[in-house]
């Protein structure tokens, strides 16, 4: 007698970090959408979907449309889709989300699973020990500066966004690491929301992390174009509670496992 297989209930997926300088990439992500995405019945983009997003209105771009019609197809095709702001898209606004047919999420976004509480967010605002980001996200979240921002010229906007990428990519490169969320943020952020799941990006280290009141699951950014082997995937909630780790193949992989005593 087989014993039926568990349904997907939901993916995660974060920093793919989209733009048309990585073709293979790009291409990973859209097998991704037109594959394993068809399977769930709700996907959820939780920041730094695209390498930058300097407004709606630049939502003509050929490169962004065939991403919104991506996307589009997919609602079309009865998945629920969710997004989630993160450093490098926190621009994302009404008439994208309309384009796509999803639905935007405040920063930090609780699930139910059966009995259990998953806790959904970004990550970057949990890197409370790298004060430098943490004035600058300050600074870039307030309504005032975006609304300056914004009323600039297209072209403009889009110059000083790729002179940023750039001041990232050379502090990134020096620094050899992106800095990693503070332990006390997330232990804090999962106690506020009796979680017993947290999930999140930014970072660039997947794995599961294991506390003693709950778990942390950390999302893999995408590489398919620069990295010595491409990497990416997914992270799937299935319908008998359990969450199964993808690569960017959509093989099922384990996740490194950090115990924490604390």
């Amino acid at each position: 007698m087989s014993t039926a297989q568990p349904s997907v209930v939901a993916l995660f997926v974060s920093d793919v970090h989209l733009s048309a300088d990585i073709p293979a990439t790009t291409h990973a992500f859209l097998q991704f959408l037109q594959g394993p995405a068809r399977a769930a019945q709700a996907l959820y983009l939780m920041g730094d979907m695209f390498e930058y997003w300097v407004g709606d209105d630049d939502i003509n771009d050929h490169y962004h449309q065939s991403i919104c019609a991506a996307l589009l197809d997919c609602t079309n095709a009865g998945i629920r889709l969710y997004w989630m702001h993160g450093n490098r898209d926190f621009l994302v606004g009404a008439d994208f989300a309309d384009r796509c047919g999803l639905q935007l999420l405040p920063e930090t976004q609780s699930l139910r699973a059966g009995d259990k509480t998953i806790v959904i967010t970004h990550g970057d605002a949990e890197c409370t020990g790298d004060l430098a980001y943490m004035q600058f996200r300050k600074q870039v979240r307030n309504s005032q500066w975006q609304q300056q921002f914004l009323s600039q010229p297209l072209e403009k906007r889009r110059d000083i966004a790729k002179q940023m990428r750039a001041q990232s990519q050379q502090k990134q490169s020096a620094a050899m690491v992106l800095s990693d969320v503070d332990e006390d943020a997330v232990s804090s952020l999962a106690k506020a929301h009796q979680a017993h799941i947290l999930i999140h990006g930014h970072t660039h280290r997947p794995a599961l992390h294991q506390y003693a009141d709950f778990s942390r699951y950390v999302l893999p950014d995408w590489d398919c174009d620069h990295a010595a082997s491409p990497r990416g995937g997914w992270l799937a909630l299935l319908s008998d509670g359990g969450l199964q780790a993808y690569d960017v193949h959509g093989e099922a992989i384990q996740l490194p496992v950090n115990r924490h005593t604390a």
